[in-house]
């Protein structure tokens, strides 16, 4: 399932196109470009399992807007993508073909992909001789986790993570009703014993990490690619990047699980929320304390908050702009 999202008007700065990447040169991957102002900074979005590139539209065009706005408009190139098998991106991941259905790829391999990916993007951009690509992530969803696995291995200025993952997590945040001890007593009152064991078969079926998913990345290995939330820290010592991390609101949350999965709002709000923001809080140890900002729980906002508030992720998104703008010792 793919989450709807209202109609955008694309603007016209916004260039659709597919790219193959050198490393896989039987299948091409679908792009939204735009050729920034200021080359020497270039933002990439990425999706989680259940959007597409289509998503950051009204990000990628607020972002234009505002900086067309301003007595000097500069803005930063911009790209959005859909992974191999996802949205405009037809072809599927080379590497599944032969391999076992659903987890031919991983996070670690669409890491890879995204290197190439900026690689080639950047060998189109003017940049000032001397001057450094300035690479900013912004991500939602299972994307934080490819934009931590990409920034361990190359340089980036900052990332934007918009309520990542819980990597290491198997997705099992309730009490088990057949374990020793398991006091009923202490459920939320919305929940009986019954509703929490159809709760946890749900979310077993649906996010456990072997299930396969429309794209056939899998997660089967996440946790041990990713196995802690603080750590590693990103960068090298002497040039960490900026990390902003953003968690959802916990109302907001709660009502979007009680709609879409039939999830009761005490389970929510017991045990899932502050299972997730224990994991965002620890994000903001992956970079050095003074270049860290969050969690930011940004109210009306689920899961997907380019969603529910574009504005926001507008807003923050420039703020990174702005502070690796004043940086050039960022070698890509």
């Amino acid at each position: 399932m793919t989450v709807p999202l209202q109609a955008v008007a694309i603007p016209k700065e916004i260039t659709a196109t597919h790219v193959t990447l050198p490393h896989k040169p039987t299948a091409t991957m679908a792009c939204s470009y735009v050729s920034g102002t200021d080359p020497a900074v270039l933002v990439v979005f990425l999706n989680g399992l259940m959007t597409d590139k289509s998503s950051w539209v009204p990000v990628i065009s607020g972002i234009i807007r505002q900086r067309k706005s301003r007595a000097s408009p500069e803005f930063p190139s911009m790209l959005a993508y859909d992974r191999y098998g996802v949205g405009m991106s037809e072809d599927r991941d080379p590497l599944d073909q032969g391999r076992e259905q659903g987890h031919g790829h991983d996070c670690r391999d669409a890491a890879e992909d995204l290197h190439y990916l900026i690689r080639h993007f950047s060998e189109g951009l003017k940049l000032l001789s001397g001057e450094k690509l300035r690479v900013v992530l912004v991500a939602n969803s299972i994307g934080c986790a490819i934009a931590r696995l990409y920034a361990e291995r190359y340089p980036v200025a900052a990332v934007l993570f918009l309520d990542s993952i819980m990597a290491n997590s198997d997705f099992d945040f309730w009490p088990d009703p057949n374990a020793p001890g398991f006091d009923k007593r202490k459920l939320p009152d919305d929940v009986s014993v019954e509703v929490l064991r159809q709760q946890r078969a749900k979310f077993a079926a649906i996010f456990k990490p072997d299930v396969v998913n429309r794209e056939g990345l899998s997660r089967r290995n996440l946790a041990k690619l990713l196995p802690h939330s603080d750590k590693p820290m990103l960068g090298s010592q002497s040039e960490r990047p900026w990390v902003t991390v953003v968690g959802h609101d916990f109302d907001a949350f709660a009502a979007e699980s009680l709609r879409t999965m039939g999830t009761p709002i005490g389970l929510s709000m017991m045990y899932m929320n502050p299972t997730w923001h224990k994991y965002n809080q620890g994000l903001v140890h992956i970079t050095d304390r003074e270049k860290s900002k969050g969690p930011i729980l940004p109210k009306g906002c689920g899961h997907f908050i380019q969603r529910d508030d574009p504005d926001f992720v507008i807003k923050e998104t420039l703020d990174l702009v702005d502070k690796v703008r004043l940086q050039q010792s960022v070698v890509w």
